[in-house]
């Protein structure tokens, strides 16, 4: 018997379904739910530790996340390559400095492919829902193909899977194509008069290259962002790549420059303003790219090529929000109206209310979206009182504001396959449930370690923070090498019901 393969109480046993078929409670160990860069890190780590029984649930057609959605033209990612993948599977062969989107999208497929998750993934099967079954000790799922019952659920739909699209009034009366950037409509745009509504990340790579095709595009910004310069370009054949560790390490160092008042951090803003001014000659122009708010508050984005793209010929920034539109013109907040034949929304997603958490129901038949109504909470930044044998990856402060969110993601990993070392030596089937008073207290904990930083004293709003509450609920306001001291091993401590280490068993980290 594998591992994770031993028999719990959930429910009447069935025979396993195939891939692709209707099933009605099949059992297994583990359900993981998307297929993105968390998903198949978890499918990977399982799979290496002799763990067989999982399954992964992804919704779309392919693997992949947010590399699989978003084809924009300019896509690519704006952390380095080599500290953009797993540690315990490198690339040596990087084709950039920062990995275009289709090259991540085909590491990940090869990931799955060369660690043999192909049999576990269930493509085209979306979660409908899942419920917690306290007197079989397990997870119910649904799908449209059936049932399942699961010992254990990890939730790895990420954060950037939900476009958020801001209501326009009058944009149904639009006749023209509109739509989200991690939706691209790959129909040309040669000759048209295009309208891109944000200037953040998505909107800074995509800019340049829809403003070689367009015939005009306008520039809705509702507030300016802080610009970086990238430095990107190709590896030659043959060079040495940078190191992952060294690259790890520097980016560690960016944390001082996310503290408040900081001479870290106004260095950081000296070397975004000389990118402003030397590439921006026009004063005004470049009094409407200043950012209000400090550097890092909200998302800082990367580019070499953002400013040079403002200025030219047939593009115009709009300094104001779109509002909406009148007799088939888009009107902005300055009252200038403007006419277009495409619109393409780079407004982010919905990161910090995560619609599948609506699909996720307890042990005391509260949904998580309920648990989180007054933003997401976790303990570990992994797991959520009242929900046991419940683990949710790159969700609740586990994102990072200086690095790359690979590093929070492996924590995690490990985390979670200690916990499961010790489920299985629970040997009368009682479940892992993090009590409410840790969660709280790492609730107090996130609140401590951001009071300092830019994402609370920035002067800002930003997807950072939750709305309704204004608490910090994406980030871990600290470095990585503290979430791997503190997280690294699992500790059952926390939990309604501890156990021992089980003796022989070496925790991953």
């Amino acid at each position: 018997m594998t591992r994770g393969g031993s028999p719990f109480a959930c429910g009447e046993p069935t025979s396993a379904a195939g891939h692709g078929e209707s099933t009605s409670g099949q059992r297994i160990d583990v359900a993981v739910v998307g297929a993105g860069i968390a998903g198949i890190g978890m499918g990977v780590q399982l799979k290496r530790s002799g763990r067989d029984d999982f399954l992964i649930f992804e919704r779309a057609g392919d693997l992949g996340g947010t590399w699989r959605d978003n084809t924009y033209p300019g896509v690519a990612c704006d952390i380095p390559s080599q500290l953009y993948s797993y540690s315990f599977r490198p690339k040596p062969d990087w084709s950039r400095r920062f990995a275009p989107g289709a090259e991540i999208l085909e590491y990940l497929r090869a990931t799955a492919r060369d660690e043999g998750l192909e049999p576990h993934l269930r493509l085209g099967e979306p979660l409908t829902g899942a419920r917690w079954d306290d007197e079989n000790g397990c997870w119910c799922l649904t799908t449209p193909r059936g049932e399942y019952r699961a010992r254990a659920l990890v939730m790895a739909a990420g954060r950037l899977s939900e476009p958020r699209i801001p209501a326009i009034p009058g944009l149904e009366t639009f006749t023209g194509p509109a739509f989200h950037s991690a939706r691209w409509d790959h129909s040309p745009l040669d000759g048209l008069h295009v309208g891109i509504v944000g200037t953040g990340a998505s909107a800074v790579q995509l800019l340049p290259e829809v403003a070689r095709r367009a015939a005009s595009v306008t520039v809705f910004q509702r507030t300016p962002a802080w610009v970086l310069p990238r430095g990107d370009r190709a590896f030659a054949p043959g060079e040495a790549q940078p190191d992952r560790a060294e690259l790890a390490a520097e980016a560690e160092r960016l944390f001082d420059a996310r503290i408040a008042g900081s001479e870290a951090l106004a260095r950081l803003r000296a070397t975004a303003e000389t990118h402003l001014r030397e590439q921006v000659a026009d004063p005004a122009l470049r009094r409407a790219l200043t950012p209000t708010y400090e550097l890092g508050c909200k998302r800082a984005v990367f580019s070499d090529d953002f400013y040079p793209a403002l200025q030219r010929p047939n593009v115009r920034l709009e300094a104001s929000a779109l509002t909406a539109f009148d007799e088939g013109a888009a009107v902005a907040a300055s009252g200038a109206r403007y006419g277009l034949d495409a619109l393409i929304f780079a407004t982010g997603f919905e990161t910090a209310r995560p619609p599948i958490a609506r699909l996720v129901t307890g042990r005391d038949g509260e949904t998580l979206a309920a648990h989180w109504r007054d933003g997401m909470t976790s303990h570990a930044s992994t797991v959520v009182a009242g929900f046991p044998n419940l683990f949710v990856l790159d969700g609740p402060n586990s994102a990072l504001g200086h690095s790359s969110a690979f590093e929070v993601i492996e924590v995690q990993l490990g985390y979670v396959l200690g916990a499961l070392e010790h489920l299985d030596a629970r040997t009368d089937g009682t479940p892992l449930e993090v009590t409410a008073d840790a969660e709280a207290a790492y609730e107090a904990e996130i609140a401590r370690l951001a009071a300092d930083t830019v994402w609370v004293r920035g002067g800002c709003s930003s997807w950072y923070r939750d709305e309704a509450s204004g608490r910090l609920t994406l980030l871990w306001p600290a470095r990585v090498a503290e979430f791997r001291a503190r997280y690294g091993v699992f500790d059952p401590a926390p939990f309604v019901r501890a156990v021992p280490e089980p003796a022989g068993v070496v925790t991953p980290s």
